[in-house]
């Protein structure tokens, strides 16, 4: 049984936008620092982002910002991945992932233990 579970992804165009959704039955995900990670066919695993509790400061890759949004809904214990203007290299399987001791993504001790299965997202004309 994944303890983290990613949904919405599926086909999208060039331009377009898609919200990733990270929940769990185990964790009130209002208490911990979620991470965003993405990893494309034949490549590395790559982080998209990251959102702390409390305040929910964010951080970004690069290769996002200004593209993509992470949010929470602490009612329903759920983060989200906010995808817009999406791009073809933006093809991937994304995941999220949490260190059950930690709630800031600035944390230098974070060792992210619980994984969903992923979303697969796919950007095709």
């Amino acid at each position: 049984q994944l303890r983290l579970v990613e949904s919405g992804g599926g086909l999208v165009q060039p331009g377009g936008s898609l919200r990733l959704s990270c929940a769990s039955s185990e964790f009130d995900l209002e208490h911990y620092a979620i991470s965003w990670f993405r990893q494309a066919p034949g490549k590395e695993r790559e982080g998209v982002g990251c959102i702390s509790s409390g305040s929910g400061s964010r951080d970004y890759a690069d290769s996002v910002k200004g593209r993509f949004t992470i949010s929470r809904d602490n009612a329903k214990s759920t983060v989200y991945l906010q995808m817009n203007n999406v791009n073809l290299e933006d093809t991937a399987t994304y995941y999220c992932a949490l260190d059950p001791r930690s709630s800031r993504c600035e944390d230098e001790k974070r060792y992210l233990e619980v994984w969903g299965g992923g979303t697969l997202v796919t950007v095709s004309p």
